[in-house]
C-alpha cells in the first residue's frame, strides 16, 4: 500500500492541476471523476490478475497468459519504455524543486541514492516510501487547510458553468484533463510488480490496491477542491506551481517553502516507487528472453532483482543528466494506458473461479483507457504508437533466436 500511494502521491499532484485546469477549466473536478473511475476498473482488474499471478512483470505476464506472448510482450515495453522517461522526469522534478539552477545534478544524485535503497531490499525501500509518503502527506493536508480556511476561497469557482475567469468546459476538454489526471494515478502497476516479493500475494496484492488508490482518490479530491476554490480556473491553469502559488494567495506565503520541500520528498518518493516497478517488468521480459538474461539475476541474500535494478538505474540516471523530459509526459501517458488497456483485455478472460471481476469492470477500463490515449496531444500518440511498431518489429526479428523454454513462472499457465 505504501508504495502504491508513493506512487501516486508523487509530483503529480504538486502539478498535474494546472494542465488539467488549463483545457478543462471549471471542469477540473468532473475530470478527476472520470480519471478515478478509469483508473479504478483498471486497478481492480489488474489486483484480480495479481491474485491469479502472483509474480514478477505485472500486465506483462497477464497479457502473455490470457491474450499471448506478443501481447504481453507490447505491453512490457510500453511499461518499461514510459515508465523508464517517467523517472527521469520525476527525477528532474526533485531537482527542479530542490535546486532550480543545478535540476540535471540533482536529478542524478536522486536516482543514484534511491537506486541503492531499492538494491538493499524491497522492504527497506517500502521503509523509506513510508517516510516520505507521511512527510508529503503532512504537506497537503496543510495545504487543503489553509486553503479552505482562507478568506479568498470562494465555493462558486467549483461549479461546472461559465464564469467570469473561465469559459463553460467543453466535453473534449474535461477528457483531455482526464488523461492528464490520469498520469497522476497510475502507480498502482507498481503493486502488481511485486508479486515475488510479498507474503500472501493473492490476498495482500488486491487488498493493497484498492486501498491505496481509494485513499489516493481522496487526497486528489481535496487538494482540486482547495486549490480551484483559492485561484480559480483560470489562475490553476496559467500557474507554474499551483499549490505555492495557492497558499501565497490563501495569506500564507511563509508555507512556501514547506510546500516546495513537500514536493521534493513526494517526487522523491514516487521516483523511488517507479524504480521497483520498472526493474521487476524488466526482471520479468529477461526471463522470458525478451531482454538479456544476466538482467533475471536475483540476489540470494536480498531476493532482489539487482542487475535489472542497477541498469535500469544507470539508464534513468543518464537521461536525467542529459535530457529535459517534460514534454515527455504524454509519450508516458499513452504508455501507461496501453499497458492498462492490455491488463483490462486480460482479465475479461479470467473464469468466475479465477477470480474475474465483474464483466463491465474490464469493459469500462478498456474503452476508458482507449479514449484517453486518443485524447493526447498529436504527437504524443505518434510517439507511443511509432514505440509499439518498433517492439512489434523487435519482437519478430528476435522471436527465431530465443532459445529454449521460458524461465517458469510462479502461477502461470503453461
Amino acid at each position: 500500500m505504501v508504495i502504491g500511494l508513493a506512487a501516486m502521491i508523487g509530483a503529480g499532484v504538486f502539478t498535474v492541476f494546472a494542465p488539467a485546469a488549463r483545457v478543462a477549466g471549471a471542469g477540473l473536478l468532473p475530470a478527476l471523476g472520470v480519471a478515478a473511475v478509469v483508473a479504478y476498473c483498471n486497478a481492480t482488474s489488474s489486483a484480480r490478475l495479481a491474485a491469479r499471478y502472483p509474480s514478477s512483470g505485472g500486465t506483462y505476464v497477464y497479457g502473455r497468459a490470457r491474450l499471448g506472448d506478443l501481447w504481453g510482450y507490447l505491453a512490457g515495453v510500453a511499461f518499461v519504455v514510459g515508465k523508464t522517461a517517467s523517472c527521469a522526469a520525476m527525477a528532474l522534478g526533485v531537482g527542479g524543486y530542490a535546486w532550480p539552477a543545478h535540476p540535471h545534478l540533482i536529478a542524478v544524485a536522486a536516482v543514484v541514492l534511491l537506486t541503492g535503497a531499492d538494491v538493499a531490499g524491497a522492504h527497506r525501500g517500502v521503509a523509506l516510501g513510508r517516510v516520505l509518503v507521511g512527510i508529503a502527506l503532512v504537506v497537503l493536508a496543510v495545504v487543503v487547510v489553509v486553503c479552505l480556511t482562507s478568506a479568498t476561497f470562494q465555493p462558486a469557482r467549483l461549479r461546472l458553468r461559465a464564469a467570469s475567469d473561465a469559459a463553460t468546459p467543453s466535453a473534449g476538454g474535461v477528457l483531455r484533463a482526464a488523461g492528464l489526471l490520469f498520469f497522476a494515478f497510475a502507480g498502482y502497476a507498481r503493486l502488481a510488480t511485486l508479486g515475488e516479493e510479498v507474503r500472501d500475494p493473492a490476498r495482500t496484492i488486491p487488498r493493497a490496491v484498492l486501498v491505496a488508490l481509494a485513499i489516493t482518490l481522496v487526497v486528489y479530491l481535496g487538494v482540486a477542491v482547495a486549490v480551484l476554490g483559492v485561484l480559480g480556473p483560470a489562475a490553476l491553469g496559467g500557474s507554474g506551481a499551483p499549490l505555492v502559488d495557492a497558499v501565497r494567495a490563501a495569506g500564507a506565503g511563509a508555507l512556501a517553502p514547506l510546500v516546495r520541500v513537500g514536493a521534493v520528498v513526494a517526487a522523491s518518493g514516487s521516483l523511488l516507487a517507479l524504480l521497483l516497478g520498472v526493474s521487476r517488468t524488466t526482471l520479468a521480459m529477461a526471463r522470458d528472453r525478451h531482454l538479456p538474461r544476466t538482467l533475471a539475476v536475483v540476489s540470494t541474500r536480498t531476493a532482489v532483482p539487482h542487475h535489472a535494478q542497477l541498469t535500469v538505474g544507470a539508464v534513468v540516471a543518464v537521461a536525467a543528466g542529459f535530457l529535459d523530459l517534460r514534454a515527455t509526459i504524454g509519450f508516458s501517458s499513452f504508455g501507461v494506458l496501453v499497458y492498462y488497456a492490455v491488463a483490462n483485455a486480460s482479465a475479461w478472460t479470467l473464469r468466475p473461479e479465477e477470480g474475474r471481476p465483474p464483466r463491465w469492470v474490464p469493459v469500462c477500463g478498456l474503452v476508458g483507457c482507449l479514449t484517453l490515449a486518443c485524447t493526447l496531444p498529436p504527437g504524443a500518440v505518434v510517439a507511443g504508437l511509432g514505440m509499439l511498431a518498433a517492439g512489434g518489429g523487435a519482437y519478430a526479428l528476435t522471436r527465431r533466436h530465443r532459445e529454449g523454454p521460458p524461465v517458469a513462472v510462479p502461477g502461470r499457465s503453461q
